[in-house]
């Protein structure tokens, strides 16, 4: 029997940490401690809304450094981090231009564009991801069209968790999770799509083989020159997330509950029929099979509202939004023009001028709005995604940093009709955490894990309740929905 330090890099789209997991085979125990936070925040640089990839790496040396100052020798280092987004390498291994951020104007109409030349219905097929204005795709072709300068310096293309095992190895790698966000994979074949890439005007040869989580890329070396294996974990964070949830029966759906919401379940054949074509459903890659989702806004509206109000005490906020009135103001969460306004608190009231509906002022009134939308919006996912696998769900499991929110957790029970299981709220780490003890061969599989994950990590259940308020403002909140410009093919 062994012990093992395992350290879990996480990088979300705010913020980023440092964990040190420590695994105690004997008694299969499981603990985390956060070794270093910090900021992530998008910067204007060269005309586009830009990471600063120098710096999150610069934290992360300085937690690794902190650890080796600890005496402590890690295991393996894995690495997970949002979607979509890549960095570009010329053929010395130098960054090419800036890490542009999905969240920049830059793709604006690309995705129409590619719907036109190509057909909506032939890009599922040949990808079954759903299309959002931001995926890779239209990154890419952007660039061709925008920054030919930059893409005439480029030889690799890589996925921010892959720049960054690049950095700390020395070696190229195209982890499969990650790999599937960028609607440039075949769903097929596994590999990149060259009639795909060949619309995109970007060469095929920037992009090697993606392989399954597992593998060691290479070593990283501390102070004292101990070779550190880095593995590529599931490094889509949302890959790692399901990873670390309990899905210990075959009717249970998940939320991965943070600035996005990924609603969705596990499957180890792709659905990308008609109709989930309509419903705007995704099959990306997961550790073990595919994870059919759907993305949904999320908490990015309540953080944009918190940032511009100046509030800084969430849980006061949460209580007093749980003494306003239900279902007064509505908005349709996945409008994109909730994507980055100028003032999200401006945007919301807005939208609810448009339709008639009462204007909220107050924070807390914003802040209703935000969870009665979220909590109706969860409710028409699950049900589409029901009807797409042809059963209903008896248990939906909610993950992430939003699972700590139990006034958001007992309206989607309400809402969705069904006991929601909230927990692990570090569900990223763990499941980063997870794929290593896999590849290091402490434990067998993915259900292996998650039984360690229930036993060392306690959930919260929420039952649910009759909730008239909702019954009566769905057809208000589908009507809403109808019109908008969704992030979606509509």
């Amino acid at each position: 029997m062994t012990t093992r330090n395992i350290v879990a890099i996480d990088l979300g789209a705010s913020s980023g940490r440092v964990m040190l997991a420590h695994w105690d085979a004997a008694q299969r125990h499981l603990s985390l401690r956060q070794v270093r936070r910090f900021a992530n925040t998008r910067q204007r640089r060269a005309g586009y809304d830009c990471w600063d990839v120098a710096l999150l790496e610069q934290e992360i040396r300085a937690g690794l450094a902190q650890l080796d100052a600890e005496s402590v020798v890690p295991d393996s280092i894995g690495i997970d981090t949002w979607g979509v987004d890549m960095v570009l390498l010329d053929a010395c291994g130098e960054q090419v231009g800036e890490a542009v951020s999905y969240r920049d104007a830059r793709t604006h109409g690309l995705m129409e564009q590619a719907q036109r030349d190509l057909s909506h219905s032939a890009i599922y097929a040949r990808t079954g991801i759903q299309f959002l204005p931001f995926n890779t795709l239209y990154q890419m072709r952007a660039l061709h069209q925008q920054q030919p300068d930059w893409q005439a310096r480029v030889a690799h293309a890589l996925m921010i968790p892959d720049y960054l095992h690049y950095r700390l190895t020395g070696n190229l790698n195209w982890e499969y999770t990650n790999a599937t966000t960028t609607q440039m994979l075949n769903i097929d074949s596994g590999e990149w799509d060259r009639e795909l890439l060949g619309w995109a005007g970007v060469d095929a040869a920037w992009f090697g083989q993606p392989r399954a989580p597992g593998n060691t890329v290479g070593h990283w070396h501390n102070a004292h020159g101990a070779a550190i294996p880095v593995i590529a974990v599931a490094t889509h964070d949302t890959a790692s997330a399901v990873v670390a949830t309990p899905l210990m029966q075959e009717d249970a759906a998940y939320l991965s509950s943070g600035t996005w919401s990924l609603m969705g379940f596990e499957s180890l054949q792709p659905y990308a029929s008609e109709a989930a074509l309509r419903a705007n459903i995704t099959n990306e890659g997961g550790a073990e099979g595919y994870r059919v989702l759907k993305n949904i806004m999320g908490l990015w509206l309540l953080q944009r509202v918190c940032d511009e109000l100046h509030i800084d005490d969430l849980s006061q906020l949460i209580n007093q939004t749980e003494r306003q009135p239900a279902c007064v103001s509505l908005i349709s969460p996945n409008d994109a023009r909730f994507i980055n306004p100028d003032s999200m608190v401006n945007e919301i009231q807005n939208a609810c001028a448009e339709q008639g509906m009462p204007v909220p002022q107050s924070a807390a009134a914003l802040a209703r709005c935000i969870f009665d939308s979220l909590a109706l919006l969860y409710r028409e996912v699950i049900a589409e995604l029901a009807q797409l696998r042809g059963k209903p769900f008896r248990q939906l499991h909610v993950v992430g940093g939003g699972s700590q929110n139990h006034f958001l957790n007992q309206l989607c029970a309400d809402a969705c009709q069904i006991p929601v299981l909230a927990g692990p709220i570090e569900a990223s780490t763990l499941g980063n955490v997870g794929c290593q003890l896999i590849a290091l061969g402490e434990l067998t599989d993915v259900a292996d894990f998650r039984c360690c994950v229930v036993n060392n990590f306690p959930l919260k259940t929420f039952e649910p309740q009759t909730n008239s308020a909702f019954g009566a403002s769905q057809a208000r909140f589908t009507a809403l929905s109808q019109p908008a410009k969704e992030l979606a093919y509509d």
